[in-house]
């Protein structure tokens, strides 16, 4: 298994995305957690087609709300990946123990959430002006195989 940062969805809205997240943490090894309320049961025939035959092979944990996931990592760094932020993704040296938190589509973390004072740092990634995000999985894959990279791709194949 990887030593990988937790990739966090904060209160997922699409199916699909959230299934493609199953996938990556089974891909990769990274725990995936789910902080509710979910938009979606997971149960889904949308979310259980985008993961595949993965749902088995991932670690993914559902949270009731942001203060119990908090709970369940006291001492991590946790990075919020947002659009507004100006650290940039590949600018952080990640840990094992980081978060890496994405909110949900369309609207991204909420400014509450943002301003806690558990969140370490802000960061985005780059994309041309003028557009409004990325995909949430897209976004989720391309920080945490940084992250993976950076450890220079422990336990890959």
């Amino acid at each position: 298994m990887t030593k990988l940062p937790r990739i966090v969805f904060f209160e997922p809205r699409i199916p699909p995305n959230t299934g493609n997240a199953i996938r990556l943490s089974a891909v990769t090894g990274a725990h995936l957690d789910l902080i509710e309320p979910l938009g979606f049961d997971l149960s889904e025939p949308k979310l259980r087609r985008a993961g595949l035959d993965y749902h088995d092979l991932a670690s993914m944990t559902v949270h009731p709300n942001f203060a119990a996931f908090l709970a369940t990592v006291p001492t991590a760094r946790i990075f919020a990946f947002t659009t507004q932020a100006t650290t940039r993704y590949t600018d952080i040296a990640y840990r094992p123990t980081d978060v890496l938190l994405f909110g949900p589509e369309p609207t991204g973390l909420p400014a509450d959430v943002l301003a806690h004072p558990r969140i370490t740092e802000e960061v985005r990634i780059p994309m041309l002006a003028q557009r409004r995000s990325l995909n949430l999985t897209s976004c989720a894959s391309i920080a945490i195989y940084e992250a993976w990279r950076q450890a220079d791709f422990a336990g890959g194949a």
